[in-house]
């Protein structure tokens, strides 16, 4: 289930009382983690951005997510879905949106069509990434002589060259 264990120190009562999904938006959280490693769970929400959103909803960040009050877990839902008003615009991920030109911070499941979405245009306007991502290479700049290789071997097989050369002199010495 999860990296911790929630009958760690629960009473019977709380073990009950525990919701084991929390849901915000189309993303099932872990209840039995604490609300900042929880909400870090979510595409779009790193370390910093959950402790902000947790002292910004005024809930406590060590809290065990599942074992929340309603209004607290709503405080939290409505600052996910409205960050921009917690976050500076500098923390936000969507800066300068390509057609709408508006900031913003995208999370959950519309962070992964927002970024397909990115890339298919880049694609279909043949830029220079779009090219690489085409192809399946490297995209942001890394060494491509000896990484990132999609065959199995890699460099010459001595071994096998070796075997070679002895089955040639061996073949020479019969011929004889």
């Amino acid at each position: 289930m999860s990296a911790e264990d929630p009958e760690d120190g629960l009473t019977e009562e709380e073990q009950e009382n525990l919701r084991y999904f929390v849901r915000i938006g189309q993303t099932d959280l872990d209840g039995t983690k604490s609300v900042e490693r929880s909400l870090t769970d979510m595409n779009g929400i790193g370390q910093r951005t959950a402790r902000i959103v947790a002292d910004a909803s005024g809930v406590d960040r060590t809290a065990t997510f599942g074992l929340l009050a309603e209004e607290e877990i709503d405080n939290v839902v409505d600052v996910v879905e409205n960050i921009e008003d917690h976050v500076p615009e500098w923390m936000l991920n969507r800066q300068h949106d390509f057609y709408t030109g508006e900031n913003a911070h995208i999370v959950g499941s519309d962070l992964n069509q927002q970024r397909r979405q990115d890339i298919n245009r880049m694609q279909m306007i043949d830029s220079y990434k779009g090219v690489r991502h085409k192809r399946g290479q490297k995209v942001r700049g890394q060494r491509t002589k000896s990484t990132g290789r999609t065959e199995g071997t890699i460099g010459v097989n001595v071994e096998r060259i070796k075997e070679e050369q002895a089955a040639d002199a061996a073949d020479g010495d019969d011929d004889e």
